[in-house]
């Protein structure tokens, strides 16, 4: 039963698009957590 639930086109289009959200999620954490904007620019202190 569990088998036929997964091959539907709708069920594994739900899946596939919870995936790819929580990647786009953590791809965004993780570049507003790095600090690329925070930084100052290296050559303004000489």
């Amino acid at each position: 039963m569990f088998k036929r639930f997964i091959t539907r086109p709708w069920v594994t289009f739900i899946v596939k698009t919870l995936v790819y959200f929580l990647i786009i999620l953590a791809l965004i954490y993780l570049y507003g957590y790095s600090g690329v904007t925070g930084g100052h620019f290296i050559y303004n202190e000489f």
